[in-house]
């Protein structure tokens, strides 16, 4: 008897539903929905992309999922993180939209790992009274690249908070960690301007 092989991508019947009236209100019933991950985000998890295609624009590589009444084509290169995943749709007072259930961790490299517990655990806690969060974008070449966000994007402090504050305790944890570096616009932030501090103390520090 042969088993059942498992699909990479589940869909929930109110998630199937929603998918499907929105190809029939917009009459294109013959797009197919492409997924894939683009990055990693905080805290802990993925960043997806999902959005609908001609399926002309299916690849020789991709991985086609039947979500009965349309097709998911999965990205090749987000088919080992994506298994076993489920996508659902809830409509409550506080949430609506897609909600996407991952079983997989983000990060593979026990460094990368490590960082990110450290963010959840100690960092973010600790910035989140001045509004703001920092995000692990990735670990390579023993260099950790982040973003920061909420109340750090645009301060003129983001340059000590990083610093004073988060490249020593990143270093203190992680062994071999030669650099923290910030790919953050500040320049775009709620404040429109940056200026590297020359002084203050870092919430961190």
């Amino acid at each position: 008897m042969t088993e059942a092989v498992q699909p990479i991508v589940t869909v929930t019947e109110a998630a199937r539903r929603q998918v499907v009236r929105l190809l029939e209100g917009e009459g294109r019933q013959d797009l197919a929905l492409r997924m894939a991950i683009v990055g990693r985000g905080g805290p802990g998890g993925f960043q997806y992309r999902l959005g609908f295609v001609g399926r002309e624009e299916k690849t020789a590589e991709d991985r086609v999922v039947d979500a009965g009444g349309f097709e998911i084509f999965v990205d090749p290169g987000s088919v080992q993180s994506l298994q076993g995943t489920s996508i659902d749709y809830v409509d409550e007072l506080q949430q609506s939209g897609f909600r996407i259930d991952n079983p997989n961790s983000p990060w593979s490299d026990p460094r990368a790992r490590a960082v990110q517990e450290l963010l959840e655990r100690e960092i973010n806690p600790a910035i989140a009274a001045h509004g703001g969060v920092i995000q692990l974008l990735d670990v390579k070449d023993d260099i950790v690249y982040i973003a920061m966000g909420g109340g750090c994007h645009g301060c003129g402090m983001a340059d000590v908070t990083l610093r004073q504050g988060v490249e020593v305790r990143i270093k203190e944890v992680v062994p071999g960690i030669r650099a923290v570096v910030d790919t953050t616009d500040h320049a775009g932030g709620t404040n429109p301007y940056y200026r590297a501090a020359q002084g203050g103390a870092s919430p961190l520090a």
